[in-house]
């Protein structure tokens, strides 16, 4: 039994100091509490997305970007739970202090990844991984913050008025856990397509430093000396001032990240809801770069000859009807238009602002020779895989899938076999899927995953690579002839490699 004044043993919880001297009545503090809770908790979760999406858009291998970032911010948010139990005595002051860190670190954390991406580009040497280390960084003290959190608001609730441990954690995690629903709601259908992802990430900050500091500021301050009290409201207005200072600026720190990584003639760029498209070049004889999601699709040899080694080994026999999956910039139209013997092509593609953009841009237009204007295509905005399952069966020779890379998480399932098998559905017998599968030299497992899935779907397979690192899989229905690369070689002047696996170290499925 330990005596009324005798020193707590380590890792006791604090001892009741009595209830909080509230401005308001216990329920309506406890209420205020759990509406802080909910507040904070969705800030959390934005925090989280943000640093996913981005690094995501940064780094590519969405599934590996938010592997790392959530599984070290829920590792980080134990240990930071841990070490706010030294804190508790002085509950509201350190979550009052909490708050205002997580608001600084988790507003700009998503500027500063840009920022770091932009400038710095490849670090070389030790830093070669640069990026990945500054997102492990910003999961790991976000986490930490996030997870000293709960503890001390556990403390605050406790100290309105003593109730069971269970019933104080059942309320908090109730407040927590829809806090997240709402966060995790909002990042996609609020914030992102209305403010973006840095404007975001600031507004995020600006809302969990006002709630913390309204909390403590309005409900605890007896807890707080005078002069603690005029430290808090000093960094609270600091980092509004901050963070809005960012805000205000965040346009012109875009455009100069953008013209750090695409160089200084950046002429186009919009985020249209499905990806960030930037048009660069054809200004005094410059030329024209496409880049979708920060990857070059279009203008430049390397470019041209990724639409060429797409199109060109498939149209090799019957060619009356193509699919086009994707292809939104109408560079894959424009090399089936180029030959003969094409009677209609069908474009389906998700992102309606790149179609518009493909056919109103001068120089993009240009660059995809005005397919749009060809009466043979007729472009739908849909779902490439919704689309698949409307067309009926045996309708075209030809389908290409010119899609986003693999290593995408939003569009895996236009890699699956239930995607294939919907692809094999629509080919009439004898005809011929031609897959962008990622590159070969860098991402062997996926390229391979990809072959090996169309096989699996009923197709014969034939894979291979074009110049650079552009990998591809040409599949064709049972009812084709066995599969040759040589008609692609000779359109493409010799620039395409097949990849027969059994002459290729590649991993065992």
């Amino acid at each position: 039994m330990i005596e009324p004044h005798a020193p707590a043993p380590p890792g006791a919880p604090p001892p009741w100091r009595g209830p909080a001297r509230l401005p308001v009545r216990p329920d309506t503090g406890r209420f205020l509490v759990l509406a802080c809770v909910f507040v904070c908790a969705a800030c959390g979760l934005v925090y989280e997305l943000e640093l996913v999406a981005l690094a995501s858009y940064l780094m590519g291998d969405s599934v590996t970007q938010a592997s790392v970032v959530l599984s070290v911010m829920v590792f980080a948010m134990g240990i930071g739970s841990l070490a706010a139990k030294r804190l508790c005595r002085s509950a509201a002051a350190g979550f009052a202090a909490i708050e205002v860190v997580l608001a600084l670190v988790g507003g700009c954390s998503a500027m500063a990844l840009y920022a770091v991406f932009a400038w710095t580009g490849d670090w070389g040497g030790l830093w070669a991984d640069g990026p990945r280390v500054l997102l492990v960084a910003f999961s790991l003290a976000i986490g930490l913050l996030i997870g000293a959190e709960v503890p001390l608001l556990m403390e605050l609730i406790q100290r309105i008025r003593r109730q069971d441990a269970g019933g104080a954690v059942a309320d908090l995690f109730a407040a927590d856990y829809v806090g997240a629903l709402v966060g995790g709601l909002a990042f996609p259908f609020l914030l992102l397509p209305l403010f973006g992802q840095l404007t975001s990430s600031l507004l995020t900050g600006a809302v969990n430093v006002v709630a913390g500091g309204a909390l403590v500021l309005g409900l605890f301050r007896r807890d707080l000396s005078r002069r603690a009290r005029w430290l808090l409201v000093v960094a609270n207005v600091t980092v509004l001032g901050v963070l809005a200072s960012a805000a205000v600026l965040v346009g012109d720190f875009e455009r100069a990240a953008r013209h750090a990584v695409y160089g200084d003639d950046v002429r186009v760029a919009v985020q249209t809801g499905v990806q960030e498209v930037v048009l660069t070049g054809d200004a005094d004889g410059s030329p024209l770069g496409l880049y979708l999601d920060g990857r070059l699709r279009g203008g430049g040899p390397e470019a041209r000859r990724y639409h060429e080694a797409l199109v060109h080994p498939a149209m090799h026999g019957p060619h009356r009807r193509v699919l086009i999956l994707g292809g939104g910039d109408g560079l894959a139209a424009r090399e089936v238009l180029a030959h003969p013997g094409v009677h209609r092509v069908d474009v389906v593609e998700l992102d309606a602002r790149l179609i518009r953009l493909a056919r109103t841009d001068p120089a993009l237009a240009r660059l995809n020779e005005h397919a749009w204007d060809d009466p043979r295509v007729h472009v739908t905005v849909a779902d490439a895989f919704g689309r698949l399952r409307e067309i009926p069966s045996a309708a075209y020779d030809v389908v290409l899938a010119d899609l986003p890379d693999p290593g995408i998480t939003a569009s895996t399932k236009l890699y699956s076999q239930e995607f294939y098998g919907l692809a094999r559905r629509v080919l009439r017998p004898g005809g011929r899927l031609a897959v962008h599968a990622g590159p070969v030299a860098a991402r062997p497992r996926a390229f391979w995953t990809v072959e090996t899935t169309l096989r699996a779907a009923g197709l014969r397979t034939a894979p291979y690579r074009a110049d650079g690192d552009w990998g591809f899989v040409l599949a064709a229905t049972a009812h084709h002839p066995p599969l040759h690369l040589t008609g692609g070689e000779r359109e493409l002047g010799g620039r395409v490699e097949g990849l027969p696996a059994s002459t290729l170290v590649h991993p065992r499925y």
